[in-house]
């Protein structure tokens, strides 16, 4: 397997440019799939992907097309292409893209007779144990557990991802990121706006959740190192610090010189103001909501995990998350996204 022959889907996004970055500099500049609206735009990711030296390929995990296209002579495949949302206008939108993309990859990795294939799914598609602790690869977990269309489309990718692997023999290595930070998060993803939001002073009070934070460059070489010594069809957690989210706003306070908020919102506050603002913003104004139902669901439960199967059996580095966090409020800053 020779990750000089690599293509990246999802390179545009936050943890698919980081693969990239990773791969270019530490052995050569991937084929990457853009979609033909961002060659359009010539977004600020794009204009990073060149610079690396990458070779753009034009592309969408919709067209098979163009997936056989920009896997042909590549070994290996890490798609971490996905519709992270937690919230969209159009649900089946979301689906078609993490499912059937998904299956598309999968079908055109098998034509093309990719040696390896890394997807990236989530934590977000794993049990969590009544208990409160960490979560692992192995705790049961059912569809029934997954919060919002964002993780039932992402459990229903993995589950049809394992069964095409299955079918046609193909070397499948799951990776479940937990919560990356650091910098480059240009859309941003969920976890950058409570990073954005805080530093904009719009975060009065926290509800009584937790995450597992990891260095986005950690997530990276994660996907790296399953490559390199993942084992078939095994999954494995690129996760670090598990830390509240009182924990996690007293880190960002003492980064940026803000006041943290001490205020604790009770569950059901903070649910009532999701109902309201979702029915307002989302299905009157057809706007994402500020307060999303599917986001204070998610919250509702403490998404602790152990990535020591990671750590162990791949050599994943565990970099303090506070330098993580550091970078990732400098480059906020540095790009107008906060004051």
């Amino acid at each position: 397997m020779d990750l000089k022959r690599a293509l990246v889907t999802g390179a545009t996004g936050f943890v698919g440019f980081h693969i990239a970055r990773i791969l270019a500099e530490g052995y050569r500049p991937p084929r990457v799939l853009v979609r033909p609206d961002h060659l359009a735009r010539h977004t600020g990711p794009l204009t990073a992907l060149i610079e690396l030296g990458c070779c753009i390929v034009p592309g969408d995990v919709l067209d098979t097309g163009s997936l056989t296209s920009a896997m042909a002579d590549c070994e290996v495949v890490f798609h971490a292409a996905a519709d992270y949302r937690l919230w969209c206008p159009d649900p089946d939108s979301m689906y078609r893209t993490n499912v059937e993309g998904t299956e598309n990859v999968l079908r055109a990795a098998h034509d093309c007779d990719i040696q390896r294939i890394v997807y990236t799914s989530t934590v977000g598609t794993l049990g969590i144990p009544r208990d409160g602790t960490p979560g692992n690869e192995e705790t049961p977990v059912t569809i029934a557990d997954m919060a919002g269309h964002y993780k039932r489309s992402k459990y229903i990718a993995e589950r049809r991802a394992r069964e095409l692997a299955d079918e046609n023999a193909l070397d499948l290595v799951v990776v479940h990121p937990s919560t990356p930070i650091g910098e480059r998060d240009v859309k941003p993803t969920p976890t950058g706006r409570i990073i954005v939001d805080f530093l904009n002073g719009r975060m009065p009070a926290f509800v009584d959740t937790g995450l597992n934070l990891v260095d986005v460059r950690d997530v990276a070489v994660g996907h790296v190192l399953a490559a390199e010594k993942g084992r078939t069809g095994r999954s494995y957690i690129l996760g670090c610090a598990n830390m509240t989210l009182r924990q996690i706003l007293e880190s960002l306070a003492s980064i940026s010189g803000r006041r943290a908020p001490r205020a604790r919102l009770p569950y059901s506050v903070a649910y009532g103001i999701a109902v309201v603002d979702t029915l307002v913003n989302g299905t009157l104004r057809r706007r994402e909501p500020r307060a999303s139902l599917e986001s204070v669901r998610m919250a509702a439960k403490h998404m602790c995990f152990d990535s020591s199967r990671a750590v162990r059996e791949l050599g994943l580095p565990q970099s303090p998350v506070e330098a993580a966090l550091r970078r990732a409020v400098e480059w906020f800053r540095l790009n107008g996204y906060a004051r």
